[in-house]
């Protein structure tokens, strides 16, 4: 009753628009990442870039916290919003952190388990953008919705599969021949490169509870 109440009244701040401006941000910050790691074309426009999203992603978010605010009727709970912005921020922000230590440390290289992470980052943010749209009806597409942030749970297990795998090729590659140096921009890069799979999961998480919820 109270769902059939909430769709009669007036509502303002465009709250679908502005997540589904935010998952643009972060595929285009993902692309960027994807380009940087195999090193296509010049890295700096590749760095750029991800910087570019990024500030588009904070532009977004500073508008959702000034809706949630001042908007009497919200679609979800006000906690629920930021709570979504939030996560989807935090991925975007590991990607950036991801390129500031590419950029920081002069990695020109990376090893193939980085790229095949970034292309892992990549599908999951889109499947954040293709998720993003269904929120306008979470009691019509909950089942979808719940499908779709398995995926994302199981391509983050993908990524530490991933990152272990490369964290002990170069501690093997240590052995060999020491390079401390070499050691620490790897392990640098690839822990933000997890951290961004784990923020995907925490937006799958908050997706599953608005499914929990609203469904």
């Amino acid at each position: 009753m109270f769902g059939w109440f909430q769709r009669l009244l007036p509502k303002s701040g465009d709250f679908y628009g502005m997540f589904e401006r935010h998952a643009a941000a972060l595929v285009g910050a993902a692309e960027a990442l994807v380009g940087l790691t195999k090193g296509e074309g010049d890295r700096a426009v590749h760095i750029n870039a991800i910087r570019d999203q990024e500030h588009a992603a904070d532009d977004v978010i500073r508008e959702v916290l000034h809706a949630v605010r001042h908007t009497f009727l919200t679609p979800f709970d006000r906690g629920a919003i930021t709570s979504l912005i939030n996560t989807m921020d935090d991925t975007v922000d590991e990607m950036q952190a991801t390129s500031n230590a590419a950029e920081l440390f002069e990695v020109v290289t990376f090893d193939r388990p980085m790229q095949e992470i970034a292309v892992v980052a990549l599908e999951a943010a889109r499947i954040i953008a293709e998720a993003m749209p269904l929120l306008r009806d979470v009691e019509r597409n909950g089942q979808r919705l719940h499908e779709m942030t398995g995926r994302l749970v199981a391509l983050e297990g993908k990524v530490d599969m991933l990152h272990d795998d490369g964290m002990k090729a170069v501690f093997q590659a240590q052995k060999v021949k020491p390079d401390p140096l070499a050691f620490m921009v790897a392990r640098e890069v690839y822990k933000h490169l997890e951290r961004i799979a784990d923020a995907f999961e925490d937006v799958a998480n908050e997706i599953d509870s608005l499914v929990i919820d609203h469904a």
